[in-house]
């Protein structure tokens, strides 16, 4: 039996591992929920056949070969589980698993060549901008560059903002109501480093103290889920130590890095870290959760503006996140946020799965963007760098001009419209 084998041939992940599947009875209720369900129309395309698949491997009755397609087409987007009537906690099972077949994993010279480059760069924001002005470059000059390259060249923009750069405490305006520390992110930084800009600014003006640290990195969600657990232990052990004890909260702006965070004591399960890491993740919350519960105490500028919300996966399904985008974005007076059709479906950015997975990845992304579009939006919101990455790119392929923006650029431009800052950010460019 699994349970027995465990934790001797599986180490500290074997446990959580063995519990996912013992909760799955297979009454099918995920699929429905699956987006590579709906792609593919597969049994072992769905959290179901991919536990039954996982458990063989793990039990030694099934090579990992045989189930190595099913799982890398898994887009981790956790729509199984508030689906699942048993509760199975599928984020205990898919990541783990990934790292404990690594060892056995077979892939083609592309692919691994695609893995590095992804792996030494997007954790990193100074290579990953050295790399990206690169392949914006190469996207214009180069057009025979080999096959595997290309989706990730496509999602580049024509050219990168201008590096931001922010002070390691921001003080609260007024009356000082919160602490909290911010973790920045990595690609973040580079494709879109407004976002952080204006987190701080909103957090600031309601009041609170942005702290932050100097020692952090990436938050190692990109090597967790691709089954890298020596470096997404070490990525978790950084901001273990980067991150102050004295501060009210440790927020995040982007939903895959919260996620990841949150995951901290299952990536350090069995290590001598466990214990802070369990105290650490308790500590995590993503902005807008925390600013929801926090209260606004600025008020905003009128503005009249119909807004689709696009719950990214790793917020809504893996935070339990999805009223508090909504509230803070309605507190805007003329604000209208209106829903978007199957707005549970994963927009197919999924950390590094448009590079891995392109074909699924642009159909989830191709209709997510009609579904947009059919809302009758003038912009859409969101709270996760890869799926406004994902968003922009298949909006603007479908001709569309919607903007795209994180939830607080928009609350910060509301603010900005008072005239109480600098004027209206790149929003109405």
């Amino acid at each position: 039996m699994l349970h027995a084998i465990s934790t001797e041939k599986f180490g500290s992940l074997g446990k959580p591992m063995a519990d996912a599947v013992s909760q799955c009875v297979h009454c099918g209720f995920c699929l429905a929920a699956c987006p590579t369900y709906r792609e593919l129309g597969q049994e072992m395309d769905t959290p179901r056949g991919r536990i039954v698949l996982m458990k063989d491997v793990l039990e030694g009755h099934l090579p990992w070969e045989s189930a190595q397609p099913h799982v890398d087409r898994c887009l981790g987007c956790l729509a199984c589980e508030p689906a699942c009537p048993s509760g199975v906690p599928y984020r205990d099972l898919i990541s783990p698993f990934r790292a404990v077949a690594q060892a056995s994993s077979r892939r083609s010279l592309g692919e691994r060549f695609r893995r590095f480059i992804t792996a030494k760069t997007l954790p990193y924001p100074n290579r990953f901008r050295l790399a990206a002005r690169l392949g914006i470059m190469a996207r214009t000059w180069m057009p025979w560059l080999p096959r595997g390259l290309k989706p990730m060249l496509e999602l580049l923009p024509e050219q990168l903002p201008a590096h931001e750069s922010w002070p390691a405490v921001t003080p609260a305006r007024g009356e000082r109501r919160a602490r909290v520390a911010l973790l920045i992110g990595c690609a973040q930084q580079v494709l879109d480093p407004d976002i952080n800009s204006a987190t701080i600014e909103v957090l600031s003006r309601n009041g609170v103290e942005v702290v932050i640290p100097a020692g952090q990195g990436c938050c190692g969600g990109l090597a967790w889920h691709t089954g890298d657990l020596a470096a997404a232990r070490g990525f978790a052990r950084r901001n273990l130590a980067a991150f102050p004890e004295d501060v009210d909260a440790i927020l995040t702006n982007a939903a895959g890095c919260g996620s990841a965070l949150h995951e901290y004591a299952l990536i350090l399960r069995g290590t001598p870290q466990e214990v802070q890491a369990e105290s650490f993740c308790e500590r995590v919350q993503d902005v807008s959760a925390f600013l929801a519960r926090l209260g606004l105490r600025d008020p905003f500028a009128e503005r009249q503006l119909k807004v689709a919300y696009h719950d990214a996966c790793h917020l809504s399904n893996a935070q339990g996140v999805r009223r508090q985008p909504r509230d803070l974005l309605r507190a805007i007076p003329g604000m209208q946020v209106v829903e978007i059709i199957d707005s549970d479906l994963c927009c197919g950015s999924a950390g590094s799965y448009n590079l891995d997975q392109p074909a699924i990845a642009a159909s989830l992304g191709e209709q997510k963007a009609r579904a947009i579009i059919a809302t009758g939006a003038e912009v859409v919101v969101s709270g996760n760098i890869g799926c406004l990455t994902q968003l922009r790119h298949h909006l603007q392929k479908s001709g569309s001009k919607i903007p795209v923006r994180h939830t607080f650029q928009l609350l910060r431009d509301a603010y900005q419209q008072k005239g109480l800052a600098h004027p209206l950010s790149k929003f109405t460019q």
